[in-house]
């Protein structure tokens, strides 16, 4: 079992930044991979960014060149710093741990950190 909290969220006006965290704690030495998701009011939950075990990175088109998905394996947190936001980027930002071990895989979510992008 893993817990995950994320935390990092708030107001910030456009062109501004914001780092959010992403902390694990239990079996953490099974955590293959951290992915931040991203769901706005009344829309799907979509994909903003991962990295794995082995610190590949990948990134949904709308968070290239804006958005930096980091860890720091001493802390067992993974960070998504974004910049230049933009309003379209008011969302809940969940974090999503996927485990691997002998007996199969297991994905588990935080509960959510709100970012708002306005004036």
């Amino acid at each position: 079992q893993v817990r995950v909290v994320e935390s990092g969220g708030g107001l910030v006006q456009p062109g501004g930044s914001l780092r959010l965290s992403c902390a694990a704690s239990g079996t953490v030495e099974e955590i293959y991979s951290t992915d931040w998701f991203r769901q706005a009011s009344g829309k799907q939950r979509d994909f903003v960014a991962s990295i794995n075990s082995g610190g590949r990175e990948d990134y949904a088109d709308s968070a290239k060149g804006r958005f930096t998905i980091s860890r720091d394996n001493a802390k067992n947190t993974v960070y998504l710093q974004m910049d230049s936001l933009k309003p379209e980027d008011t969302a809940v930002y969940y974090c999503k741990v996927l485990t691997y071990s002998g007996v199969g895989s297991s994905a588990f979510w935080g509960q959510g950190t709100q970012v708002t992008v306005s004036l």
